[in-house]
């Protein structure tokens, strides 16, 4: 028997759950109001905010959206708390 590895799925369960915190995030905002307001604090330009806040599109076309994905980065995930799971099995792998 052999360990697998799973730097692969890490790295794509990652990607999944930055987006769907993404999507939480824009949807706990509510609101258009809202939603350029708390884009231009995360220094999105504010054509590009109003423009994003007051689109039709649904939340999962938004959270790919570029300037959302620079406003709730994956730094600032993790200064919320969000713990990247490939960067916990890179130090924790010993075969890596």
């Amino acid at each position: 028997f052999k360990l697998g590895s799973m730097k692969e799925l890490c790295k794509k369960l990652d990607g999944n759950i930055r987006f769907r915190l993404r999507m939480c995030i824009w949807k706990h905002w509510k609101t258009p109001k809202n939603r350029a307001k708390n884009l231009m604090k995360l220094n999105v330009p504010r054509w590009a905010a109003f423009k994003i806040a007051y689109n039709g599109d649904r939340y999962a076309r938004l959270a790919h959206n570029g300037w959302v994905q620079k406003a709730i980065s994956t730094k600032r995930l993790t200064s919320f708390g969000l713990v990247s799971m490939l960067d916990y099995y890179t130090d924790r792998c010993v075969t890596c």
